[in-house]
């Protein structure tokens, strides 16, 4: 009778796990200081670049119709800048907007969310960047649901390249990849230029396609059952390390 009930013990145990997974980990990334210089021009071509450790962004929403192509972020630091390389597979390049701080999340567009706080959940910095090299920036407040668009990040330097013919619908492109370099003035009001150990919490997405078929992909999953990429209590962990 014991081992009976032993049994149906752990069959209940098991079935209660089926129906409330463990939470998915945030995930953890260890930036690594460039060895080297990093000219930014779109292209990851540099040395420093192969210190740096690849982050594949995974696919959270299956009801999206968009295709499931492959972005590759990589992240750096120097005493001067946040580095942050995008290399994205994509077969019908698309960017539309022109001017800073256009809606370039309606192109295909890559985005970084910062926060230099990580016991606090409520402000981060926004970056969305098409393949333009188009920047929209911004301070969110509170998961997006303020937004300071008239803030602008001061003396970043941003560039792409297109292996393909951008806004031509009816060749087959390669892809497109992108830097970006942001100094660390810009982050003070929230924390000092981070040292060996300081941990910050980020996460990088793409939005890929257009309407209807569009998709998008993130480093972490935010437990969102519709897409959406403001989550900073999903945020993984950026160490900073040597």
């Amino acid at each position: 009778m014991k081992l009976a009930c032993l049994i149906c013990l752990v069959c209940f145990a098991f079935a209660l796990r089926a129906q409330n997974p463990p939470t998915p980990a945030r995930p953890r990334y260890e930036v690594k200081r460039a060895p080297s210089h990093i000219q930014v021009d779109g292209k990851l071509d540099e040395q420093a670049w192969k210190a740096a450790d690849p982050i594949v962004l995974i696919f959270p929403w299956e009801s999206q119709t968009g295709a499931k192509q492959k972005t590759t972020v990589r992240v750096l630091w120097d005493d001067q800048n946040l580095y942050i390389g995008y290399e994205c597979e994509d077969t019908d390049i698309t960017a539309q907007f022109t001017e800073r701080d256009d809606p370039t999340y309606r192109d295909d567009a890559v985005e970084a969310f910062l926060n230099p706080r990580p016991s606090q959940t409520d402000v981060y910095f926004g970056l969305e960047m098409n393949a333009r090299a188009v920047l929209y920036d911004y301070v969110s407040i509170k998961s997006a649901q303020y937004v300071l668009k008239r803030f602008n990040l001061q003396g970043v330097q941003l560039a792409t390249f297109i292996d393909g013919t951008l806004n031509t619908r009816g060749d087959k492109d390669k892809g497109w990849s992108l830097e970006v370099a942001i100094p660390w003035v810009n982050f003070e009001e929230l924390s000092s230029r981070p040292e060996v150990g300081t941990v910050w919490t980020a996460t990088f997405n793409r939005w890929d396609g257009v309407e209807p078929d569009r998709r998008l992909s993130m480093w972490m999953d935010p437990l969102d059952p519709r897409p959406s990429p403001h989550h900073p209590e999903r945020f993984g962990d950026l160490v900073f390390v040597k």
